[in-house]
């Protein structure tokens, strides 16, 4: 996060938002709510319509496992160290079956004890993106054995959207909604 105390680009008040900014925030809000990192990404109109829609197919129609999907994204936080994204994908993998001590583990990554083979492929993918931008021919070689084409794109994808938001919400300093805990 960026030293300081507050964003560096603030959320867009709800009093300052045109007809494009409701229609665009619109199908964001969750619980009635809106996330800090819609109502800040909202503020370049024509970028967030191109990059929700992305992220939402990732998010939402994806082929991946939901389960698979979050494991991915919860290790791209912890190697981004984007506390935004931990707060709200460990609330998400909740949601899709993922323990709290699973969550803990992603931390520890793909040695930590007890994960699937496959578990293990992904996060160790996920660690090979982030620092080599390629996944090894071994790693590769173990998700051949459990994921489809489709979803090896995915796997691929799914890191590199992660890291865009979390470099991008990092930078602007995109503070957590209240409730919403940063790492452990």
């Amino acid at each position: 996060m960026p030293s300081g105390h507050g964003p560096r680009i603030p959320p867009l008040p709800e009093d300052e938002r045109d007809e494009q900014a409701r229609a665009l925030l619109d199908p964001t809000r969750i619980e009635g709510r809106d996330l800090n990192i819609f109502t800040t990404l909202v503020r370049h109109p024509r970028l967030f319509k191109s990059w929700s829609g992305f992220g939402g197919y990732l998010l939402y129609r994806g082929e991946l496992p939901a389960r698979d999907r979050e494991l991915l994204i919860l290790r791209t936080a912890w190697n981004t160290r984007a506390e935004y994204e931990w707060g709200q994908h460990s609330r998400i993998a909740r949601t899709v079956g993922l323990s709290d001590d699973e969550i803990s583990r992603v931390i520890d990554g793909p040695a930590a004890p007890d994960w699937k083979a496959s578990e293990a492929a992904l996060l160790r993918a996920a660690d090979e993106l982030h620092l080599e931008a390629v996944i090894s021919d071994i790693t590769w070689d173990a998700l051949t054995g459990h994921y489809d084409e489709h979803q090896l794109i995915e796997i691929c994808m799914v890191v590199g959207q992660y890291h865009l938001v979390s470099f991008t919400l990092n930078s602007l300093g995109v503070q957590r909604e209240p409730g919403v805990t940063g790492f452990p």
